[in-house]
C-alpha cells in the first residue's frame, strides 16, 4: 500500500505489524528514485536514520540485497567503529547512507559528510527516533537537510502523540496502516503467548526448564538491565546452555560477534536488552523470554515480534513479579490481552510441562549429551578499530583474565634495603670496617699495607691529630702520618679518650690498630608490627631530682598555710 505513494514522491506514515517487510516499502522506492550511481556524483541522495547499531547493519544489508542490480552505494555509519572507513567511503562517494544519530552528527561537523543533497529522508521506528532522548538530534538533521525533501515515517507502533509531533517535518502525510486494526490493540496472532506469574528467586530455573522443550529452535531471552543480562547469561552457560548477552556496555566488536555466533547457530539463547528489540530479524527464532517484565505496551509489541515473522509461528513468555503486577495490568488493558489474572507459576508447577511440551522429569540442567553446540567462543571478534574500551563480558572474562595473570611467571628481583651501599645488618655487625679512598678515574689510588701492631713500650713519640676524614683528604699525601706509634705510657683507651669524637673515626679507619675492640651493637628495639612507630627519648632525670608535685597536692599545701596576720584598722 505504501509502495504506490512512496513511488510517486508522497510523505508517507506507514504501521504495519512486525515482520511484514516495512525496509523494502521505504527502501526499492528510495533506491528507485535515486537511480543507478555516478562517478561525479560524491553526495549521498538518501539519509535513513535508525535507533540502533544493529538495526543499522540490518537495513544496510536489505538494502544492499535490494540495490544489487543498480549497483547502489550504500553506507552505513555509526558508533563504536573507527571514523577512517567511513571517512574514506564518504570520499568515493555514497547514494543512501544508513546512520544513527550520534555518528551522522559527528560526520557533519568533522565536514566528511554534506546533507545538502538530500532527496529522501526516512525515519526507521518513527516513535522510538521521535521520543525525548532522539528528538534534538533529529531536529538538527533535518534542520541539515534541504526543504523540498520527500520525508517517510515508518514502526510497528505509531502512538497519537507521535503522529501528531511528526506532522510537523511532514509534508501533507498519508498514513498507511497494514491492518484494520491499531497494531496497538492487537498483538501478533502468529504467537502463542503465556504469561505466568512467578517469584524472583524461580525464574532462572523455570527459564533453564523452558529452553529444554521439544521444537526449540532459537531463543530471545529480554531483561531490564544489562547487569540481569550478563546474570543471566552466566548462570545459562554455568547450567550448559550456549548462551550470549547483547547490551549497551559491551563493545560493538563484541556485540556483533554474538549476534553472528546466534544467527549461525553457535549460540541458540541470546540475552539482550530493549537494544536488540527493535527491528532485528533473525530467521528460526521460535522462543522469546520476556525475564524481566516489558516497561510499555510498545516494549511488549516489539520485543515478541522478534518471533512469528514473516508468517511463521512462534511462542513468548512473560514472567511477572508480584510487584510488576499493576504494571502488567495497564499493558493487558492497552493490548486487550486475556492475561489480566497471570496464573502462579513455579519451577515444578504441571502446567509448564504440559503447555510448552517439555518432557517430564526434567531438571535445571542441560544433560551433557545435548550440549553440542559451539558456543561463542568458536565466533571470532572482527577488529573494527573501535573507539571505545571493549568492556569486559562478566566474571567468566574477569576469571580468565586472572588465570592469564597466575601464569605469568614471577618476578625474581628482590628489592633490599641498604644503607650507604651496603646490607645494614653486615653493618651492624662487622667489628671494623676497610679502609676507603674514592675512586678517581685518572690515577689509581696507592694502597699502603697496613702496619703491624706496634708495640706499647716503643717510641714516646705523640700521635699528630689529622684534622679533616680519610675521604676528604688528596688522594696523593701518604697514610705516614696516620702510622705513628702511640708511646709507651699511653694505652689504646687513652688515645681514644684524648682524641676528639670527630677523629675518633679517622684513627680507626686509618690502620685498624688503635682499637681493635668491637664496638657495642645498639640495642634494637622491635615493634609489634611493621606499621608501628616507637620513639625512645633520652632520660635525662637523675638521682637527686624532686619528684614534681602534683596540682592537688600543691592545693593542699596552700590550704595548710597560716593566714598572713594584718594590723589594725584605722579609723
Amino acid at each position: 500500500m505504501a509502495l504506490p505513494l512512496a513511488v510517486t514522491g508522497q510523505d508517507v506514515i506507514g504501521q504495519a505489524r512486525t515482520g511484514t517487510g516495512k525496509t523494502y516499502a521505504f527502501g526499492i522506492p528510495m533506491l528507485q528514485r535515486i537511480g543507478k550511481p555516478r562517478k561525479n556524483r560524491k553526495k549521498p541522495r538518501g539519509l535513513v536514520v535508525v535507533p540502533t547499531r544493529e538495526l543499522a547493519l540490518q537495513v544496510t544489508e536489505d538494502l544492499i540485497t535490494a540495490g544489487g542490480k543498480l549497483g547502489s552505494r550504500v553506507l552505513s555509519v555509526y558508533g563504536g567503529r573507527a571514523y577512517e572507513p567511513q571517512i574514506e567511503a564518504l570520499k568515493l562517494g555514497v547514494d543512501v547512507i544508513v546512520g544513527t544519530p550520534g555518528r551522522l552528527l559527528d560526520l557533519v561537523k568533522q565536514k566528511h559528510l554534506d546533507l545538502g543533497q538530500i532527496q529522501m529522508l526516512v525515519l526507521d521506528e518513527a516513535d522510538r527516533m521521535l521520543d525525548l532522548g532522539f528528538l534534538p538530534d533529529i531536529e538538527r538533521i533535518i534542520k541539515l537537510v534541504p526543504d523540498t525533501r520527500q520525508t517517510m515515517l515508518f514502526s510497528a507502533t505509531m502512538p497519537g502523540e507521535i503522529v501528531a509531533l511528526s506532522r510537523r517535518y511532514l509534508n501533507r502525510p498519508t498514513h498507511v496502516r497494514a491492518e484494520n486494526h491499531d497494531v496497538e490493540a492487537e498483538a501478533t496472532p502468529q504467537t502463542t503467548q503465556y504469561v505466568w506469574r512467578v517469584h524472583r528467586m524461580d525464574k532462572i530455573e523455570i527459564l533453564a526448564r523452558l529452553l529444554q522443550c521439544e521444537g526449540r529452535g532459537l531463543t530471545m531471552v529480554f531483561c531490564e538491565t544489562k547487569r540481569a543480562c550478563d546474570m543471566v547469561s552466566e548462570q545459562l552457560q554455568d547450567r550448559g546452555f550456549a548462551s550470549a548477552a547483547v547490551h549497551g556496555d559491551l563493545g560493538q566488536g563484541q556485540r556483533e560477534q554474538a549476534l553472528r555466533a546466534f544467527r549461525n547457530g553457535k549460540v541458540d539463547v541470546l540475552v539482550a536488552t530493549d537494544v536488540a528489540a527493535r527491528g532485528i530479524d533473525i530467521d528460526d527464532v521460535t522462543h522469546v523470554v520476556n525475564y524481566d517484565c516489558p516497561q510499555d505496551e510498545k516494549a511488549y509489541v516489539h520485543r515478541i515480534g522478534r518471533t512469528g515473522r514473516a508468517g511463521r509461528t512462534g511462542v513468548a513468555v512473560t514472567f511477572v513479579e508480584w510487584e510488576e503486577l499493576t504494571r502488567w495490568k495497564l499493558i493487558n488493558g492497552a493490548l486487550n490481552l486475556s492475561f489480566t489474572e497471570p496464573e502462579e507459576t513455579y519451577s515444578t508447577s504441571p502446567h509448564i510441562y504440559s503447555e510448552l511440551g517439555i518432557p517430564e522429569g526434567t531438571k535445571g540442567v542441560l544433560p551433557h549429551a545435548k550440549r553440542s553446540r559451539a558456543g561463542l567462543a568458536a565466533e571470532e571478534i572482527e577488529d573494527l578499530g573501535e573507539t571505545g574500551r571493549v568492556r569486559s563480558r562478566g566474571r567468566r572474562d574477569r576469571d580468565r583474565d586472572e588465570e592469564r595473570r597466575r601464569e605469568r611467571p614471577a618476578r625474581t628481583r628482590q628489592r633490599r634495603r641498604t644503607r650507604g651501599g651496603r646490607d645494614p645488618e653486615e653493618t651492624m655487625t662487622a667489628e671494623t670496617p676497610a679502609v676507603t679512598v674514592p675512586e678517581e678515574p685518572a690515577e689509581p689510588v696507592p694502597t699502603a699495607e697496613p702496619p703491624a701492631t706496634p708495640p706499647v713500650s716503643e717510641a714516646p713519640a705523640r700521635p699528630r691529630r689529622v684534622r679533616g676524614r680519610l675521604k676528604g683528604l688528596n688522594p696523593e699525601v701518604s697514610l705516614d702520618a696516620f702510622e705513628a706509634p702511640a708511646p709507651a705510657s699511653m694505652t689504646a683507651s687513652d688515645i681514644d679518650a684524648e682524641a676528639p669524637a670527630y677523629i675518633q673515626p679517622t684513627i680507626e679507619e686509618a690502620g685498624g690498630q688503635m682499637d681493635t675492640r668491637p664496638r657495642p651493637e645498639p640495642e634494637r628495639i622491635v615493634p609489634p608490627n611493621p606499621f608501628t612507630v616507637i620513639f625512645q627519648s633520652p632520660d635525662l632525670a637523675t638521682d637527686d631530682d624532686d619528684i614534681a608535685p602534683s596540682a592537688a597536692s600543691e592545693r593542699a599545701q596552700q590550704r595548710r598555710r597560716p593566714a598572713r596576720s594584718r594590723g589594725p584598722r584605722r579609723n
